[in-house]
């Protein structure tokens, strides 16, 4: 499984992005997709995660009602929606994927920027 995460950049504080995470997989439906950030100086932190079969969906409690997490399994893509955003938000983005019958993620991306403004 090969992920390609994109769609970072630098916004504005109360803006919008959307990242994009391309999967190379023979079966997309059979994963999890899950969204995690690192901060600098922090450690990584989970954001949430989508059954890539069955749309369920899961979130921090820092990005609940802000960030949407869906996907298209015609293009074995996941997005992340992220939608007012505040400084704290700067961070690297990783999506990665697990099988679902797995729990521990096995599978990453190479990580996209995005930087919040004030």
């Amino acid at each position: 499984v090969q992920l390609q995460a994109s769609g970072g950049g630098l916004v504005q504080a109360g803006g919008s992005l959307r990242l994009s995470c391309a999967a190379s997989v023979r079966s997309f439906s059979n994963y999890v997709m899950g969204w995690f950030r690192q901060a600098p100086g922090k450690e990584r932190e989970f954001v949430g995660s989508i059954n890539l079969s069955v749309g369920r969906v899961v979130y921090a409690d820092t990005v609940k009602g802000r960030f949407t997490i869906s996907r298209d399994k015609s293009k074995n893509t996941g997005y992340l929606q992220m939608n007012s955003l505040k400084p704290e938000d700067t961070a690297i983005y990783y999506c990665a994927a697990h099988h679902r019958v797995q729990s521990e993620y096995e599978y990453w991306g190479q990580g996209t920027l995005v930087t919040v403004s004030s």
